[in-house]
């Protein structure tokens, strides 16, 4: 999308949504504001292990990865034993620091009143577990408008960046890749889209810069609301 960064919509005139029959949204920082949580969580957890990484170097890394990926990491860096329960540690921590002040990202029910009074179905798409992506949405209240349509690289061979995820919730939708939007807000999640030759949206409303999401193919948005248009 063509608009600057104070949000106003693409010059000439056309919707992200036009010859779209399936919205795939991501769950932690598209639909619930869990990407300010879950690094400060990763880094307290790896400095425990002896890898010290900040906040915003465990973003980096990890921003949109698979759990498993960042527990092979964690592993291969670790200068202190790393067990198979560390995995469990990590997501109860999550999980508690996320109940302790859950919230959508702004734009949310907005985005998705939009697409249900159009009639376009949209499901979430995301690399975390089915328990973390239930848990996410189930205290922030959108649990309901999902049941059904979550999809969680525990579903897959591989998570993102490679397309598998995103293919497997197109063909369990029964739509073509290419009449699929992906709104997604990190360089891992727009590779996966361009891998399944999705259209996809960078979403720049939480910690992630325009620049890291600059190969998405219908550009980058920093509100959800502009997806849907005026």
């Amino acid at each position: 999308m063509d608009g600057d960064a104070r949000g106003e919509p693409p010059r000439d005139g056309r919707s992200p949504l036009a010859g779209v029959d399936l919205v795939v949204l991501d769950c932690d920082g598209v639909l619930v504001d869990t990407e300010t949580l879950g690094p400060a969580v990763v880094s307290e957890m790896t400095g425990e292990v002896g890898w010290p990484l900040t906040p915003d170097e465990v973003r980096r890394r990890f921003l949109g990865r698979p759990e498993a990926y960042l527990y092979e990491q964690v592993r291969a860096h670790a200068t202190r034993p790393v067990g198979p329960d560390w995995l469990t540690d990590y997501r109860d921590r999550v999980s508690a620091a996320f109940a302790a002040r859950p919230h959508t990202m702004p734009g949310v029910g907005e985005l998705l009143d939009a697409l249900d009074a159009r009639a376009l179905p949209y499901c979430v798409a995301s690399s975390g577990s089915h328990a973390r992506i239930r848990h996410s949405l189930g205290h922030s209240g959108l649990l309901p408008r999902f049941a059904g349509r979550i999809f969680s690289a525990d579903d897959v061979p591989r998570g993102k960046p490679a397309p598998d995820l995103f293919l497997h919730a197109a063909r369990a939708s029964g739509v073509k890749p290419a009449r699929c939007l992906v709104v997604e807000d990190s360089p891992a999640g727009v590779d996966a889209a361009l891998a399944a030759g999705m259209p996809v949206v960078g979403y720049t409303g939480g910690p992630t810069a325009a620049e890291a999401l600059a190969h998405a193919t219908l550009g980058t948005v920093p509100d959800l609301r502009l997806i849907a248009g005026p």
